[in-house]
């Protein structure tokens, strides 16, 4: 893989990304290099269209969402051809509340999504794609980064924060 993304200097969202990846799954991020993509706000194809080819046709995503972007949602939603599984948390799953919730329900259901909603907070976006991990990390304006690895410790290290999230869900 070892796609990076422009360098922007060690706090581009980008590097960011890789040493919070790299630390949750206790590794030296030089050993992941070569298995872990990167691509940032400013890039060509920048993360939304990245996120939106890894998940072209693929038959099943589940993931942890701390933030809904509404492009990246349909994106997601329009390209997966099977399960979508989605814990929302923190500010993404405050959507769920008041009069905006019903309508952000409704949207959800009609794309196939079952969504979830988690009282926690996830520091970053968090999907299993096939045989892949796919982590976004989010600021003000929107999806900032996003790294993509078929690295085992990247994947396991998501599919147990999956798990650990859904786990504590209900239903919405």
């Amino acid at each position: 893989m070892g796609e990076r993304g422009a360098a922007r200097g060690g706090d581009s969202p980008g590097e960011s990304l890789r040493a919070l990846v790299a630390s949750a799954v206790d590794g030296d991020p030089s050993g992941l290099e070569e298995r872990v993509a990167v691509a940032e706000r400013g890039d060509d194809p920048g993360p939304a269209t990245r996120l939106s080819g890894l998940v072209a046709g693929d038959d099943s995503v589940a993931g942890v969402v701390p933030r809904i972007d509404a492009s990246v949602a349909r994106s997601v939603a329009d390209e997966v051809e099977g399960r979508v599984r989605l814990v929302f948390t923190g500010r993404a799953g405050d959507r769920f509340d008041g009069p905006a919730g019903a309508a952000v329900r409704s949207i959800l259901s009609d794309r196939g999504v079952e969504a979830y909603r988690n009282e926690g907070d996830s520091p970053v976006g968090v999907l299993l794609v096939g045989d892949r991990a796919v982590v976004g990390l989010f600021d003000d304006a929107g999806l900032a980064a996003l790294l993509w690895s078929d690295a085992p410790p990247v994947r396991e290290w998501a599919a147990a924060t999956c798990r650990r999230f859904l786990s504590a869900a209900e239903p919405v």
